[in-house]
């Protein structure tokens, strides 16, 4: 899982309106050359949204905005293959480790570094990554937390993400300008799979 996010650099976020929206979304960014999403459940369409993707060939689709053990439980069955959480649960974090799914909980402090260690994680989020101080905060903790890596993501765009990227500590970049809302509503998939491209050149 980190070595096929590692490869694609880059992490769609994505709020969806419509479950229907869902398989024309997951084919532009085909096209695009990322064939992998973070759908959250900040929509009612989230969940269903997450069921269909599921369901496409070689599509990566994860859960994100997951607060809670329940919501663990409704994304797994929805067939998400990981789950991103926007702060540090450990009971949903301890859920998702007994239950074999790969969890990013977000993380914006050493405090949370910690308890991430004491889990035994690996990757985390880290977020939101530019109001937290963005890459000088991200060296300051490759230091004291050489053995974590992370997934910035939270302000992440063209203009910053190769910056991002250059650090060994990062994985990969989640962000959303290239699947913003209004673009899904407006069925500019086409358009939607040129962002794609043109990100994916600057990384």
């Amino acid at each position: 899982m980190i070595q096929q996010l590692e490869s694609l650099k880059i992490i769609p976020v994505v709020a969806i309106k419509q479950a229907e929206e869902s398989v024309p979304l997951a084919d532009a960014l085909i096209a695009g050359g990322l064939p992998v999403a973070e759908v959250t459940l900040r929509t009612a369409a989230g969940l269903d949204a997450i069921a269909q993707l599921a369901k496409v060939d070689n599509f990566l689709i994860g859960a994100g905005t997951v607060h809670s053990v329940d919501d663990a439980k409704q994304v797994a069955d929805a067939g998400a293959k990981f789950v991103v959480t926007p702060g540090f649960n450990p009971k949903t974090v301890q859920w998702c480790l007994d239950n074999d799914m790969p969890i990013f909980p977000g993380c914006s402090s050493p405090t949370d570094l910690e308890m991430a260690l004491e889990f035994g994680l690996q990757v985390v989020k880290f977020f939101p990554a530019e109001r937290i101080g963005g890459i000088p905060m991200l060296k300051a903790l490759q230091g004291p937390y050489g053995n974590i890596r992370f997934i910035p993501t939270g302000g992440i765009n063209t203009d910053n993400i190769a910056e991002y990227l250059a650090l060994p500590s990062v994985v990969a970049c989640g962000g959303s300008w290239m699947v913003k809302a209004d673009m899904i509503e407006a069925g500019e998939f086409d358009q939607i799979t040129s962002i794609t491209k043109k990100a994916l050149e600057v990384c």
